[in-house]
C-alpha cells in the first residue's frame, strides 16, 4: 500500500505569530529581526509584502533595508513561537500519531494509518487541516501532499501561501524534476556545486545520471540525494516522542568587533570548544571528527574539517583541533566576524581510529586528569549556572555561543 504524507509548513511563521497582536501592520512589509543595534541583526522572518520586495531570512536588517527602506521591524517573541508550535502540533496529532516535527513551523504527518477516520481523499484531509489551523489559531499552512517525506516538501514549498499540492506516483517527475535540484531535502550549496561541474542543475538531470556519480562526488549524500530525485525515500515519519539519533553538535559566535589575532582566535575557538564539550558530556557522546568555520565582514565563508586520531569530549582536545584547521584557512590579520566549532562523527563511546601511543601509561594519566578536571567544571555550572566558572582563555566574552546543531536536519531555525 502507497504511504500518504503531508508536510505542513506554516507560513511566514514568526512574522505571522507577531501579526496576530498588530493586525493594522498586515498590508505592510514587516519583518522580525534581530536586535538592530547588534551585528547578529538579521531577518528572521518576514510577511508577504515584505518579500515581495525581495527581503530574504536570514541576510542582514542593513540588506533589506536597502530593498524596502519603508521596512517595519518587530522584536522576535520566541516563547511565543514554541507556545504556537505545540498548539499546533496538538491539532496534527488528532489526524495521526505519527507527527514529526521538522523544526519549529513545519511537520510531517503520516496518515496512511488514519484515512480511514476523516471523510474525503488526502488532498481534502489536508484542506481541512488547513482550514482548522486558520479557524482556531489565525495561521494559514501550505501543505505538500505524497508517498514520500522527501516529495511531500517539495509539494509544501511548491505554492505558497495558504495552498495544498499533491505529488503523486502519476504526477510527481512532471512536477519534480523540473525544480533546482537545490530545492530538494539536503542539497546544499556544497552538493550544488559539486553536481553543477556535471550540469545538473534541476532534479531531473541529477535523475538521469548514474547513481555511482553523485556516490562518488558526495558519498553517502550523493546516492541519498540520486535516489531522492528518482522518487526512492523510504524514510519513515518517527513520532514527536521518538528523537532523531544526533548527528553533530555544534556552535557559533558573532562577535561584537572582529577578530584579527591568532591569540583573540583562540579564546574565540575556546569558548565554542567548551561549550560543545560539555554538550557532548551531557549527552554521553564523544566526537570522532571536528569541523571549523569562519566568516568575514564580507560574510564570505570558509570551513574545513578534520578526522581525528580517537573520539573525544574533552574541550582541550576540540581545541587543539580547531585550532590546527583554523591555522590552515586564517591569514594573519584576517578580519574575522563569526566562528563555529561543530563536533561529528559522534559515537556512545570512546573510540581509536589509528595506531598510536596515546594509550601510553603516562597519557592515559593525563587524559583522567582533564576528564576529572572537565566533569568537576560541569558539576560546578550545574549547581551555579553556567557563568559560575570558565577556563581562563575562554572567560573573555560576555556573550554566550549559538547552539548551531545539534540534532538530525530537524533543528529550530528561523520561521519562514
Amino acid at each position: 500500500m502507497e504511504r500518504v504524507i503531508l508536510h505542513c509548513d506554516l507560513n511566514s511563521f514568526f512574522a505571522s505569530v507577531e501579526l496576530l497582536s498588530r493586525p493594522e501592520l498586515r498590508a505592510l512589509p514587516v519583518a522580525v529581526c534581530g536586535d538592530p543595534e547588534s551585528r547578529k541583526g538579521i531577518i528572521l522572518a518576514k510577511n508577504e509584502p515584505a518579500k515581495q520586495f525581495g527581503v530574504q531570512t536570514a541576510e542582514t536588517i542593513w540588506q533589506a533595508r536597502r530593498k524596502c527602506p519603508e521596512l517595519i521591524l518587530l522584536p522576535p517573541h520566541h516563547d511565543l513561537y514554541r507556545d504556537f508550535s505545540r498548539l499546533i502540533n496538538e491539532i496534527y496529532g488528532q489526524y495521526t500519531d505519527l507527527v514529526e516535527p521538522f523544526g519549529i513551523d513545519e511537520s510531517w504527518l503520516d496518515i496512511t494509518g488514519s484515512m480511514h477516520l476523516f471523510p474525503g481523499d488526502a488532498p481534502a484531509i489536508a484542506d481541512g487541516i488547513r482550514e482548522r489551523v486558520r479557524r482556531e489559531l489565525g495561521l494559514t499552512l501550505s501543505v505538500g501532499v505524497s508517498f514520500n517525506k522527501v516529495f511531500a516538501k517539495l509539494g509544501s514549498d511548491y505554492k505558497k501561501p495558504d495552498a495544498t499540492t499533491v505529488i503523486s506516483p502519476e504526477n510527481w517527475r512532471e512536477i519534480v524534476w523540473p525544480l533546482p535540484v537545490g530545492s530538494m531535502l539536503f542539497a546544499g550549496p556544497a552538493a550544488q556545486r559539486a553536481l553543477g561541474q556535471y550540469g545538473v542543475a534541476a532534479i531531473g538531470d541529477l535523475a538521469a545520471l548514474p547513481p555511482e556519480l553523485p556516490e562518488r562526488l558526495l558519498g553517502k549524500l550523493g546516492r541519498q540525494l540520486w535516489e531522492y530525485a528518482n522518487g526512492m525515500d523510504r524514510s519513515p515519519v518517527r513520532p514527536q516522542h521518538e528523537k532523531e539519533p544526533v548527528k553533530s553538535v555544534g556552535n557559533s559566535f558573532t562577535f561584537p568587533a572582529d577578530l584579527t589575532t591568532r591569540a583573540q582566535l583562540r579564546r574565540g575557538a575556546a569558548m565554542l570548544c567548551d561549550s560543545v564539550a560539555g554538550r557532548l558530556r551531557a549527552q554521553g557522546l564523544y566526537c570522532g571528527a571536528v569541523a571549523v568555520g569562519i566568516k568575514d565582514p564580507s560574510f564570505k565563508s570558509v570551513s574545513r574539517q578534520k578526522r581525528l586520531s580517537r573520539s573525544t569530549h574533552l574541550r582541550s582536545e576540540l581545541l587543539e583541533a580547531a585550532m590546527e584547521l583554523i591555522d590552515k584557512v586564517w591569514k594573519p590579520s584576517s578580519p574575522v566576524r563569526l566562528l563555529s566549532v561543530t563536533a561529528l562523527a559522534l559515537t556512545g563511546s570512546l573510540e581509536t581510529y589509528e595506531q598510536t601511543d596515546l594509550f601510553a601509561p603516562r597519557q592515559q594519566t593525563e587524559d583522567a586528569k582533564r576528564e576529572n578536571l572537565e566533569r568537576a567544571v560541569d558539576a560546578i555550572r550545574r549547581k551555579y549556572g553556567g557563568g559560575a566558572i570558565s577556563y581562563g582563555e575562554a572567560g573573555d566574552h560576555a556573550l554566550a555561543p549559538e547552539d548551531e546543531a545539534g540534532g538530525g536536519p530537524g533543528g529550530n531555525r528561523p520561521g519562514q
